[in-house]
């Protein structure tokens, strides 16, 4: 991380329509996921529904702020970083709550709407890999898609373990490992924006 803030600019060549892309992308699997999750009764395919939901709202404030000061974009990240982490609470939360629920999701819905998230999740990486340095706004972005994925693979494993096992506990997990990731992200971003917020020294 270090060194990080002179490795690319907001105004970076093509970051505008990659931003447009990945946002289009994570809109369509919130209403996919969602759905899904609804139906399904997962707590993992909610939670990352509602983490799609985030990103889309996360790339929309992006291309608000993007050519404006350096310090409206610290303060976007400062609420980009509030919102992940109140998501990370939230998923927390939920999983602790359906651990007296009884009955296990669909699992064939879990794995398969778990792969369609993380083809799209990997398209929207990829887009976003070049400009993964910058400034604390552009690495929230980078954050966001990076957890995304991981938390995709971790739901594909939760629909194959609640198959093996009949039980809702690695649906579960995995809500705890998303919302870890989203904490740990959340600090990450928090820090980095409020250095940027600091007072030039004289």
């Amino acid at each position: 991380m270090s060194g990080c803030h002179h490795l690319a600019a907001p105004e970076a060549p093509g970051y505008r329509h990659v931003l447009w892309a990945v946002l289009f992308i994570n809109g369509v699997m919130f209403v996919i996921e969602g759905g899904a999750g609804l139906a399904a009764g997962s707590v993992a395919l909610q939670a990352d529904a509602l983490d799609f939901l985030g990103d889309t709202a996360t790339y929309a404030l992006t291309l608000f702020v993007l050519g404006l000061a350096p310090r409206w974009r610290a303060r976007a990240a400062l609420l980009k970083g509030a919102s992940m982490g109140l998501f990370g609470l939230w998923v927390m939360g939920n999983s602790v709550y359906h651990l007296a629920v009884p009955g296990a999701p669909a699992a064939e819905v879990m794995a398969g709407v778990g792969a369609l998230a993380l083809a799209a999740n990997l398209v929207s990486a990829f887009l976003l890999y070049r400009h993964r340095h910058g400034d604390a706004n552009m690495r929230s972005v980078w954050l966001c898609t990076r957890n995304d994925v991981l938390g995709n693979l971790a739901v594909i494993l939760a629909g194959a373990g609640v198959f093996a096992s009949g039980s809702n506990l690695p649906d579960l997990a995995v809500g705890a490992v998303m919302a870890t990731l989203a904490l740990t992200s959340a600090r990450q971003v928090l820090r980095q924006a409020r250095r940027e917020l600091r007072p030039a020294p004289a």
